[in-house]
């Protein structure tokens, strides 16, 4: 009861606030359309007359209620529907997508800032907005903000671009504008979050297989490899899905090996607790099946670390571990020698018992070629 009385007591101070709102919202609106140019209290000079809804303190409203159990009330239906694309938009968010639009073109960098926040915000809210900002013109000055001298209004410009870019349509009009190179330089040079944030867009676009070339050549790999070094532990998995979903190009694969990937892939798996190590596994088994990415592997001396993963980790690392494993005793006599030394031959047994169907397949090529060298190894003995 006691919760109910609250829940009750919140919406009517929250109505009473939002009908004050509305009201002074009206009064303004008023005031504006009289032609004047003036704030009515400061009466300082208006840079711009376009009202911009505030989605920041609207979703940390949604936010709170979800959290204390409060339904939110229906939304009124005021404003006319129109379809934009395949999608609906609302007659009042059409206005306001193209007043930020304005301000997303202006010269004031303050304008800039608060459009593509505005913006980032309402690409996150659903498919639709996405759809409607992109067919409004949006990605362009977006993808020009991504050069920002102001570090808050890039990391709002590339964000917005991931967002957009979740729909399949946007991914291939953010390239066809010219956006990869942009990007890519946000990712070397951009805060932390624009590199993160600029890094997973990378990782979204990558999902069209012809922008793994793109991406590739504009230098991005070299950039994500530093990143996956200096990331937050959220950011450096989206990196490393980065690295993983270019890598499945060939051409990058070699470009990986030679900016140093080996290295800190190396040191993720020694660092169990750092949480990198199925990450860390799946690169590896990629680049494996590259000749350069095998020599480098077997280069950092990993074969008692992937036989200690085939013993202990969960079935996906296992797997992982025995291709990497697979792909470097493979007409390689010292790792071969180097797996058996390190016990692997009694790990692999278990795996081929109990392992996925491919660790299965992995584990028993692997156990033949360990028979096969004690065979040749028995017969120069004798």
């Amino acid at each position: 009861m006691k919760r109910k009385k609250l829940q009750q007591d919140l919406w009517s101070t929250a109505q009473a606030h939002e009908s004050l709102m509305r009201k002074k919202v009206r009064s303004l609106l008023k005031w504006l359309d009289a032609g004047h140019k003036t704030c009515p209290k400061t009466q300082q000079t208006l840079v711009h007359t376009a009202l911009t809804p505030n989605y920041v303190l609207k979703s940390l409203i949604a936010l709170w209620c979800e959290s204390n159990g409060i339904e939110l009330p229906k939304k009124q239906g005021n404003c006319r529907t129109k379809k934009c694309g395949g999608s609906s938009l609302s007659d009042c968010d059409r206005t306001t997508i193209g007043a930020l639009l304005d301000k997303l073109t202006s010269n004031d960098i303050e304008q800039q800032r608060a459009a593509a926040g505005e913006l980032r915000l309402l690409g996150k809210r659903n498919a639709d907005n996405r759809v409607c900002i992109a067919e409004a013109g949006a990605i362009p000055p977006l993808v020009d903000l991504l050069s920002s001298s102001d570090p808050r209004t890039q990391e709002h410009a590339v964000t917005t671009l991931l967002n957009l870019s979740i729909n399949e349509s946007n991914k291939g009009a953010i390239v066809n504008v010219g956006a990869i190179p942009d990007i890519v330089d946000v990712l070397k040079n951009g805060s932390m979050e624009a590199r993160e944030n600029a890094a997973a867009t990378l990782f979204s676009l990558s999902f069209l297989d012809e922008n793994k070339v793109q991406i590739g050549a504009a230098g991005a790999i070299p950039a994500l490899i530093k990143l996956l070094c200096e990331g937050t532990p959220t950011g450096k998995k989206d990196v490393a899905t980065a690295i993983f979903n270019l890598s499945i190009y060939q051409g990058n694969k070699a470009k990986a090996v030679k900016a140093g990937i080996v290295a800190p892939l190396i040191q993720f798996l020694k660092d169990a607790g750092g949480g990198m190590v199925d990450e860390a596994l799946a690169i590896m088994a990629i680049l494996a099946s590259h000749h350069e990415g095998r020599v480098a592997i077997g280069q950092a001396e990993p074969i008692h670390i992937l036989v200690k993963v085939i013993r202990t980790s969960s079935p996906r690392n296992r797997e992982n571990a025995a291709a990497v494993l697979w792909s470097l005793c493979t007409g390689d006599p010292l790792q071969l020698k180097l797996a058996k030394e390190h016990g692997a031959e009694a790990a692999l047994q278990e795996l081929s018992e109990n392992g996925t169907d491919r660790a299965k397949r992995k584990a028993g090529s692997i156990l033949e070629l360990l028979q096969r060298m004690e065979g040749v190894d028995n017969l120069q003995s004798s």
